[in-house]
Protein backbone atom coordinates (compact mmCIF):
# COMPACT_ATOMS: atom_id res chain seq x y z
CA UNK A 1 0.00 0.00 0.00
CA UNK A 2 1.18 3.50 -0.76
CA UNK A 3 0.45 6.76 1.09
CA UNK A 4 1.36 10.22 -0.15
CA UNK A 5 1.35 13.33 2.05
CA UNK A 6 1.71 16.76 0.47
CA UNK A 7 1.26 20.41 1.40
CA UNK A 8 0.01 21.66 -1.97
CA UNK A 9 0.17 25.40 -1.13
CA UNK A 10 -3.31 25.92 -2.66
CA UNK A 11 -1.95 24.78 -6.02
CA UNK A 12 0.31 27.84 -6.21
CA UNK A 13 3.94 27.34 -7.20
CA UNK A 14 6.48 28.14 -4.53
CA UNK A 15 8.73 30.23 -6.78
CA UNK A 16 6.70 31.30 -9.80
CA UNK A 17 3.57 32.03 -7.70
CA UNK A 18 1.35 30.72 -10.50
CA UNK A 19 -1.86 28.87 -9.76
CA UNK A 20 -1.59 25.58 -11.62
CA UNK A 21 -3.57 22.81 -9.90
CA UNK A 22 -2.79 20.53 -12.85
CA UNK A 23 0.86 20.43 -11.74
CA UNK A 24 -0.19 19.12 -8.33
CA UNK A 25 -2.35 16.47 -9.98
CA UNK A 26 0.50 15.38 -12.24
CA UNK A 27 2.87 15.03 -9.28
CA UNK A 28 0.34 12.93 -7.35
CA UNK A 29 -0.61 10.77 -10.33
CA UNK A 30 3.03 9.97 -11.03
CA UNK A 31 3.21 8.17 -7.67
CA UNK A 32 -0.05 6.19 -7.95
CA UNK A 33 -0.87 6.40 -4.21
CA UNK A 34 -3.72 4.55 -2.50
CA UNK A 35 -4.08 7.13 0.28
CA UNK A 36 -3.51 10.85 -0.23
CA UNK A 37 -3.22 13.35 2.64
CA UNK A 38 -3.09 16.98 1.55
CA UNK A 39 -2.72 20.24 3.42
CA UNK A 40 -3.53 23.84 2.34
CA UNK A 41 -6.35 22.88 -0.01
CA UNK A 42 -8.57 25.77 -1.16
CA UNK A 43 -12.32 25.89 -1.64
CA UNK A 44 -13.98 28.94 -3.25
CA UNK A 45 -11.01 31.30 -2.83
CA UNK A 46 -10.17 34.13 -5.26
CA UNK A 47 -6.45 33.25 -5.55
CA UNK A 48 -7.38 29.78 -6.85
CA UNK A 49 -10.14 31.01 -9.20
CA UNK A 50 -12.86 30.03 -6.70
CA UNK A 51 -12.20 26.39 -7.60
CA UNK A 52 -13.64 23.68 -5.39
CA UNK A 53 -10.28 21.96 -5.05
CA UNK A 54 -11.50 19.06 -2.86
CA UNK A 55 -14.09 18.16 -5.49
CA UNK A 56 -11.72 18.65 -8.43
CA UNK A 57 -8.94 16.60 -6.86
CA UNK A 58 -11.30 13.77 -5.94
CA UNK A 59 -12.78 13.67 -9.44
CA UNK A 60 -9.56 14.05 -11.42
CA UNK A 61 -7.62 11.57 -9.30
CA UNK A 62 -10.47 9.06 -9.48
CA UNK A 63 -10.61 8.13 -5.79
CA UNK A 64 -13.36 6.11 -4.15
CA UNK A 65 -13.79 8.32 -1.07
CA UNK A 66 -12.76 11.75 0.18
CA UNK A 67 -12.99 13.94 3.28
CA UNK A 68 -12.32 17.69 3.50
CA UNK A 69 -11.73 19.73 6.65
CA UNK A 70 -11.84 23.52 6.35
CA UNK A 71 -9.67 25.13 9.02
CA UNK A 72 -9.09 28.73 7.88
CA UNK A 73 -12.12 30.71 6.71
CA UNK A 74 -11.59 33.74 4.48
CA UNK A 75 -13.95 36.43 3.16
CA UNK A 76 -14.77 34.00 0.39
CA UNK A 77 -14.23 30.32 1.07
CA UNK A 78 -11.20 29.03 2.93
CA UNK A 79 -8.66 26.26 3.09
CA UNK A 80 -7.75 23.17 5.07
CA UNK A 81 -6.90 19.47 4.93
CA UNK A 82 -8.06 16.80 2.50
CA UNK A 83 -7.92 13.00 2.58
CA UNK A 84 -8.45 11.04 -0.63
CA UNK A 85 -8.71 7.26 -0.52
CA UNK A 86 -8.83 4.39 -2.95
CA UNK A 87 -10.83 2.52 -0.29
CA UNK A 88 -13.89 3.35 1.85
CA UNK A 89 -13.51 5.70 4.79
CA UNK A 90 -15.69 4.03 7.41
CA UNK A 91 -15.37 6.68 10.12
CA UNK A 92 -14.31 10.32 9.89
CA UNK A 93 -13.82 13.17 12.35
CA UNK A 94 -12.50 16.74 12.29
CA UNK A 95 -10.56 17.75 15.40
CA UNK A 96 -9.72 21.39 16.04
CA UNK A 97 -6.10 22.09 16.99
CA UNK A 98 -6.55 25.82 17.44
CA UNK A 99 -4.74 27.30 20.41
CA UNK A 100 -6.03 30.63 21.72
CA UNK A 101 -5.58 33.41 19.16
CA UNK A 102 -3.30 31.43 16.85
CA UNK A 103 -4.27 30.64 13.26
CA UNK A 104 -6.87 27.85 13.17
CA UNK A 105 -5.31 24.43 12.68
CA UNK A 106 -6.88 21.00 12.47
CA UNK A 107 -6.47 17.26 12.25
CA UNK A 108 -8.53 14.77 10.29
CA UNK A 109 -9.03 11.42 11.98
CA UNK A 110 -10.34 8.55 9.87
CA UNK A 111 -10.59 4.78 9.79
CA UNK A 112 -10.00 3.33 6.34
CA UNK A 113 -11.12 -0.14 5.26
CA UNK A 114 -8.05 -1.29 3.34
CA UNK A 115 -7.65 -4.72 1.68
CA UNK A 116 -5.38 -5.65 4.59
CA UNK A 117 -7.72 -4.51 7.37
CA UNK A 118 -8.60 -1.24 9.04
CA UNK A 119 -6.09 1.58 9.39
CA UNK A 120 -6.40 4.63 11.64
CA UNK A 121 -5.07 7.66 9.80
CA UNK A 122 -4.48 11.25 10.93
CA UNK A 123 -3.82 14.08 8.48
CA UNK A 124 -2.76 17.26 10.24
CA UNK A 125 -1.13 20.67 9.79
CA UNK A 126 0.54 22.01 12.92
CA UNK A 127 1.38 25.53 14.03
CA UNK A 128 4.50 27.66 13.66
CA UNK A 129 5.51 27.84 17.35
CA UNK A 130 7.12 24.93 19.19
CA UNK A 131 4.95 25.28 22.30
CA UNK A 132 1.88 25.43 20.09
CA UNK A 133 2.89 22.23 18.25
CA UNK A 134 3.49 20.42 21.53
CA UNK A 135 0.04 21.37 22.79
CA UNK A 136 -1.60 20.41 19.49
CA UNK A 137 0.06 16.99 19.43
CA UNK A 138 -0.84 16.19 23.04
CA UNK A 139 -4.39 17.41 22.46
CA UNK A 140 -4.78 15.04 19.50
CA UNK A 141 -3.20 12.04 21.21
CA UNK A 142 -5.36 12.51 24.31
CA UNK A 143 -8.58 13.15 22.39
CA UNK A 144 -11.27 10.60 23.15
CA UNK A 145 -11.91 9.99 19.44
CA UNK A 146 -8.25 9.20 18.80
CA UNK A 147 -8.08 6.88 21.81
CA UNK A 148 -11.17 4.91 20.79
CA UNK A 149 -9.20 2.31 18.80
CA UNK A 150 -5.83 2.00 20.57
CA UNK A 151 -4.95 -1.34 18.96
CA UNK A 152 -5.45 -0.32 15.34
CA UNK A 153 -2.36 0.32 13.20
CA UNK A 154 -2.04 4.10 13.11
CA UNK A 155 -0.34 6.66 10.87
CA UNK A 156 0.01 10.38 11.66
CA UNK A 157 1.10 12.37 8.62
CA UNK A 158 1.32 15.92 7.37
CA UNK A 159 3.08 19.26 7.64
CA UNK A 160 4.32 19.56 11.23
CA UNK A 161 6.36 22.77 10.84
CA UNK A 162 8.78 20.98 13.21
CA UNK A 163 12.13 22.41 12.07
CA UNK A 164 14.07 21.08 15.08
CA UNK A 165 12.58 17.57 14.94
CA UNK A 166 11.46 18.00 18.53
CA UNK A 167 8.10 16.22 18.49
CA UNK A 168 9.54 12.72 18.34
CA UNK A 169 11.52 13.23 21.54
CA UNK A 170 9.06 15.29 23.53
CA UNK A 171 5.71 13.73 22.65
CA UNK A 172 5.63 10.94 20.10
CA UNK A 173 8.11 8.43 21.57
CA UNK A 174 6.52 8.61 25.05
CA UNK A 175 3.17 7.88 23.36
CA UNK A 176 4.55 4.76 21.67
CA UNK A 177 5.06 6.22 18.18
CA UNK A 178 8.03 5.84 15.86
CA UNK A 179 9.08 8.29 13.18
CA UNK A 180 9.30 6.81 9.68
CA UNK A 181 10.81 9.98 8.20
CA UNK A 182 14.13 9.61 10.01
CA UNK A 183 16.89 10.76 9.86
CA UNK A 184 15.71 14.26 9.06
CA UNK A 185 18.58 14.80 6.62
CA UNK A 186 17.01 12.25 4.24
CA UNK A 187 13.56 13.84 4.33
CA UNK A 188 14.07 17.52 3.66
CA UNK A 189 10.93 18.77 1.96
CA UNK A 190 10.85 22.56 2.35
CA UNK A 191 11.31 24.80 0.45
CA UNK A 192 10.69 22.65 -2.61
CA UNK A 193 13.26 24.34 -4.85
CA UNK A 194 16.09 24.02 -2.27
CA UNK A 195 14.95 21.75 0.60
CA UNK A 196 16.48 22.59 3.96
CA UNK A 197 13.81 21.55 6.49
CA UNK A 198 12.19 18.18 7.18
CA UNK A 199 8.78 19.67 7.98
CA UNK A 200 6.58 16.96 6.45
CA UNK A 201 6.72 13.93 8.72
CA UNK A 202 5.17 10.50 9.17
CA UNK A 203 4.77 8.77 12.53
CA UNK A 204 3.39 5.30 13.12
CA UNK A 205 2.26 2.95 15.84
CA UNK A 206 1.53 -0.71 15.24
CA UNK A 207 2.84 -1.07 11.68
CA UNK A 208 5.19 -4.02 11.29
CA UNK A 209 6.03 -3.85 7.57
CA UNK A 210 7.28 -0.49 6.30
CA UNK A 211 8.82 -1.08 2.87
CA UNK A 212 10.07 2.36 1.80
CA UNK A 213 9.84 6.08 2.49
CA UNK A 214 11.15 8.91 0.37
CA UNK A 215 10.67 12.51 -0.73
CA UNK A 216 9.57 13.05 -4.35
CA UNK A 217 12.23 15.21 -5.99
CA UNK A 218 11.33 15.78 -9.63
CA UNK A 219 11.38 18.78 -11.93
CA UNK A 220 7.60 19.05 -11.58
CA UNK A 221 7.47 18.66 -7.79
CA UNK A 222 10.08 21.40 -7.35
CA UNK A 223 7.77 23.99 -8.96
CA UNK A 224 4.23 22.74 -8.20
CA UNK A 225 4.19 23.79 -4.52
CA UNK A 226 6.50 25.22 -1.85
CA UNK A 227 6.73 21.73 -0.27
CA UNK A 228 7.84 18.42 -1.73
CA UNK A 229 5.57 15.39 -1.26
CA UNK A 230 6.44 12.32 0.78
CA UNK A 231 5.59 8.73 -0.17
CA UNK A 232 5.40 5.78 2.24
CA UNK A 233 5.07 2.14 1.13
CA UNK A 234 3.82 -0.18 3.86
CA UNK A 235 1.71 -3.17 4.85
CA UNK A 236 -0.35 -3.57 7.98
CA UNK A 237 1.21 -6.90 8.94
CA UNK A 238 -0.42 -10.18 9.88
CA UNK A 239 -1.44 -9.48 13.48
CA UNK A 240 -4.33 -7.10 12.85
CA UNK A 241 -7.03 -6.51 15.49
CA UNK A 242 -10.66 -7.17 14.67
CA UNK A 243 -12.96 -4.12 14.76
Amino acid sequence: MRLLTYNIHKGIGGRDRLYRLERIIEVIESQNPDLICLQEVDRDVLRSRHDDQPKLLAELLGVADSFFQMNVKLKSGGYGNLILSRWPIVERHSISLRLWVKKPRGAQLVRVETPEGQLQLVNWHLGLAELERGWQTRHLLNHHLFREYPDLPTLLVGDTNDWRNALIRSVMTPAGFEQITHPASRFRSFPAWFPMGSLDKVFHRGLTDIRAAHVIRTAQSRVASDHLPLVIDFHLGSDRPEV
